[in-house]
Parts: C-alpha cells; sequence; structure tokens
C-alpha cells in the first residue's frame, strides 16, 4: 500500500479542502520530489477566487507553481543520479516537438497550454510528480525556501535576457513586487549608469533600494524619463502605457506583468513615432530557468530576500489571503509541507 500523503484541492473558486492521497508513482521518463517548499503569488489568489482567465486553470486542481524539494525516486529512463538531488522545475509542460520549441522558445509551445499547478497537479503537496526532463537540480547547499522562488526569478531572467541591457545604460523597473525586486538583482548585476525602481507602495520602494536600485519613486513623482530600457513588472492598469512614456526615443520595453481587468492600452501613435521597441513575456524558457538558476547558484540572486511569510499546508486559506491582500509588511508567502 503507498504511503498516504497530503494536498491542498482547489475544487472551484474559494471551495478547497485538505486530503489525503497516495504518494504517486514515477513513471517512465518522471521524477518523484517531495516539496521542500512552495510560494504564492497573484495567480494563486486568482485561482483561487476564480477570476483565473478562462483556458488558463482546470478545477479540481492542486495549485502550487513556484516550488522547490528534493527528488525522491525517478521513473524508467531517467538517470538514478538524481534521487536526493535538491532541485526546482519548469511549470510549462512543452512538447519538444514543435517550430517554437525547436527553436528553443520552450514558453511559446504551440501544443496547447498546460502547467503545474494550474492543469496539472502542482506542489501545494506534500509530493510532485513531473517529468524528469524539466528538472533543474541545485547545488547541495541550496536554501530551499530561496530555492521556491526561481519560478518567478525565471520570469524575471526571462524578461532581462529579452531585454539585452548592455553596461553604462539607463533602466527603469516599474513594480517592486516579487518579479521586479527580483529584475532589480539581475539588472544591478549589469552595471547600468543608473537603476530606478517604481513602485506606490513605501515598504516596495524600501525593498527595491535594498533589491540594488540607486533610486526608487513613486508614480507622480517627478522623473526625467528617458531611460534605455523599461521592465514593467506590475501588470497594472495603467504600467503597461507608464512604461512606454518612461522610454527614451527608440528606447526598449519589456511587459512582464500579466495585465489587470480594464488595462489601459498603450498609445500607438507613441509606439509609432517614438519608435519604441516592445516585447512581452509570459512565463520563462528553459534558457532563462537555466540563467536563473545559475545566478542563485552565484550569488547574484538574493530571493530570500523577499519571504516574509512560511506557513504549514493546511493554512492554505490564510496564505492567500496574504499574498496580494494589501498587508504592506507581506512579501513572499510560502507554503511548508
Amino acid at each position: 500500500m503507498s504511503r498516504p500523503g497530503r494536498a491542498v484541492l482547489v475544487e472551484g473558486p474559494r471551495r478547497h479542502r485538505l486530503i489525503e492521497v497516495p504518494v504517486p508513482v514515477p513513471g517512465p521518463g518522471e521524477a518523484l520530489v517531495r516539496v521542500h517548499a512552495a510560494g504564492l503569488c497573484g495567480s494563486d489568489r486568482e485561482l483561487y477566487e476564480g477570476t483565473r482567465a478562462e483556458g488558463y486553470v482546470r478545477y479540481p486542481i492542486v495549485p502550487g507553481h513556484e516550488w522547490s524539494g528534493t527528488v525522491e525516486a525517478v521513473g524508467e529512463g531517467v538517470e538514478r543520479s538524481l534521487v536526493g538531488r535538491r532541485t526546482v522545475g519548469e511549470g510549462f509542460r512543452n512538447c519538444r516537438s514543435c517550430a517554437r520549441c525547436r527553436a528553443g522558445e520552450t514558453s511559446l509551445c504551440s501544443a496547447g497550454y498546460a502547467e503545474t499547478g494550474f492543469t496539472l497537479p502542482g506542489a501545494f503537496a506534500d509530493h510532485l510528480v513531473l517529468p524528469a526532463r524539466l528538472l533543474h537540480p541545485l547545488p547541495d547547499d541550496a536554501d530551499g525556501d530561496a530555492a521556491a522562488l526561481l519560478e518567478p526569478a525565471a520570469v524575471a531572467a526571462a524578461a532581462v535576457l529579452t531585454a539585452a541591457p548592455r553596461a553604462g545604460e539607463r533602466i527603469a523597473v516599474v513594480g517592486a513586487g516579487t518579479l521586479g525586486l527580483l529584475a532589480l538583482h539581475l539588472l544591478a548585476a549589469g552595471d547600468p549608469a543608473e537603476l530606478v525602481a517604481v513602485d506606490p507602495r513605501r515598504r516596495a520602494v524600501e525593498r527595491a533600494r535594498k533589491a540594488g536600485a540607486d533610486r526608487a519613486r513613486r508614480p507622480g513623482d517627478p522623473d526625467p524619463g528617458g531611460y534605455d530600457l523599461v521592465v514593467e513588472t506590475a501588470g497594472a492598469r495603467g504600467s503597461a502605457d507608464d512604461a512606454c512614456r518612461l522610454a527614451r526615443r527608440g528606447g526598449r520595453v519589456v511587459l512582464t506583468g500579466i495585465p489587470a481587468p480594464g488595462a489601459r492600452g498603450v498609445d500607438p501613435v507613441l509606439l509609432a513615432t517614438a519608435q519604441l521597441t516592445v516585447s512581452g513575456v509570459f512565463g520563462a524558457p528553459s534558457a532563462a530557468w537555466r540563467h536563473a538558476v545559475r545566478a542563485f547558484a552565484e550569488g547574484v540572486l538574493r530571493p530570500g530576500e523577499l519571504i516574509t511569510h512560511r506557513l504549514p499546508l493546511p493554512a492554505f486559506a490564510e496564505a492567500v489571503e496574504l499574498a496580494g491582500g494589501g498587508d504592506p509588511e507581506a512579501g513572499k508567502v510560502l507554503l511548508v509541507p
């Protein structure tokens, strides 16, 4: 008989329960991971409240797409040397055979959306099974709590790799939440002439300075603009347009935050006359995961600084309220099985 395990099952909007489940057995090509910690973000809150866009969630679901853990068993065809390794893993289940995957753009897989914690069982559980090819092993001494934030770190890395910052550039980051702070870590390492964070929240501004911003300000504060590069991570109603207006003529803008309902569009006249280059990021391809894991191992990424709460698995509802509930002291919230 399989050993019992636990999982948080969200049956529908605002309906969840802690269930007992058998520990899964990894099939061919799969790995079984004992979860060390799993983070919550705004997408998990949307999943719980029922506001996530149709097609990007499948109820009932065990959420949890930001996680770290240890490989406990592997299936047929997987290197047994993975057993016992600390690891994180990609969430998008790419097909590896479509044109976009073959080009290395695995987050643009054309086989259809499938992601751990949204359409497939996630890490708000004692164990998680996923294809071993999606794992990114960590150093033996890696901080498991901090490593749970490598999923958003990979998204931040995807934004920075897309932006291709150059030393000596003036750079602004719009939004100093999890993505913005992690992007600041990476951008600060590239020797910018100026690195500015923009966020309306006082505590977020303080955290941005700690993350490497030379200067942090609130929207509406005087700013000369004219930045070579602007990375938008807020996903607020007007933040995409705000980011474009901060860029210099011929500048680059990377949109990373998922737009809020009713978001204001970007002025097409501004895009044309200022000749801006605007790119978008959704999720992270394998190359961005590799970049984030390496930056974490080298101490460039310091995601542990963002964690403010660690709660047990049964406290899922409390964790959801903390994650995005407006508490200025709440940073990153972890569920720890």
